[in-house]
């Protein structure tokens, strides 16, 4: 099972969430069937928008990331929701690159140069968006970007993604460290110096640390306290109901020559793979209920 903690110094004034969200990249890898290099891309992006969706205020906000590359993986979307839980997609699940310079898998050559979108619903009449070009497509620094340029709030974004050679996911997790306006110098520089002495998320991870003990080794030396903590799961909201009013939208035209072929329409949910198939006395019926 993922877990998420949230914790908060003793001031008030710096806030940090850690989470294993190795779970979460498991169900990424098994629905996809992703190459390496895409699941540690998918993963990465999903492990950010469950630790972003969790620090929403209200139960039924929802914040998406978009990433648009022109790297082979091309588009990637992970939506999460107030309780961290997520779900993810991609155009493509197969890219096959060579290790960059550190001998790590190139997430930033599989993404490349384009833009990261974070989509904010939070019940109002339009959504949030705020758009900003990618630094390096390595996910991480892209988002810490987008924090810095477009909301003003410091922000410290580590994630990671571990995959073996037979491509199941051994380790996955991150952590977000969030400053406040009054945070004092003696502050940044505890953090700063936390961060420094860090290893990799993943190396925490397999050394056996959990979120929480992750959570509070980034605010060590500011007498933190756990404020929550949650329990995330890749989670696809997606149902008959639902696909059938995306076909609604569609507009009677298109519905028409639907019908007209006289065969069942199937439909695939991008972010699990569920079919859904719809006969044409179906998508007749949609129609006239819609009218």
């Amino acid at each position: 099972m993922s877990t998420l903690k949230r914790a908060i110094s003793a001031d008030g004034s710096v806030v940090a969430s850690a989470i294993d969200s190795t779970d979460i990249v498991s169900v990424i890898e098994q629905y996809h069937k992703s190459s390496a290099v895409v699941t540690a891309a998918l993963g990465r992006l999903a492990t950010a928008a469950s630790l972003m969706g969790y620090s929403q205020k209200n139960e039924g906000d929802q914040l998406t990331l978009r990433v648009d590359g022109d790297g082979q993986i091309g588009g990637m979307i992970a939506v999460a929701d107030s309780w961290g839980n997520v779900k993810c997609c991609a155009d493509n699940y197969i890219v096959e690159l060579p290790l960059n310079a550190v001998g790590k898998l190139d997430v930033g050559g599989a993404v490349g140069a384009g833009t990261l979108s974070v989509i904010k619903d939070l019940g109002l009449r339009d959504p949030y968006v705020g758009t900003i070009p990618l630094v390096s497509g390595e996910i991480a620094e892209d988002i810490a970007n987008y924090y810095a340029v477009s909301e003003q709030v410091p922000t410290v974004l580590s994630l990671g993604v571990l995959v073996a050679p037979d491509l199941h996911v051994q380790h996955a997790g991150g952590y977000l460290i969030q400053l406040l306006p009054f945070a004092d110098e003696s502050c940044i520089d505890i953090l700063e110096q936390n961060v420094k002495a860090m290893p990799p998320v993943t190396e925490m991870l397999r050394s056996g640390m959990d979120a929480e003990q992750i959570v509070m080794q980034c605010l060590a030396g500011l007498d933190p306290n756990l404020l929550d903590e949650a329990a995330p799961v890749y989670h696809c909201d997606c149902s008959r109901e639902r696909t059938s009013r995306m076909l609604i939208s569609l507009g009677r035209k298109e519905l028409d020559g639907l019908a007209a072929g006289g065969e069942e329409i199937e439909v695939c949910c991008h972010f699990c793979d569920k079919k859904y198939t719809f006969s044409p006395a179906e998508i007749v019926k949609m129609m006239e209920d819609a009218t």
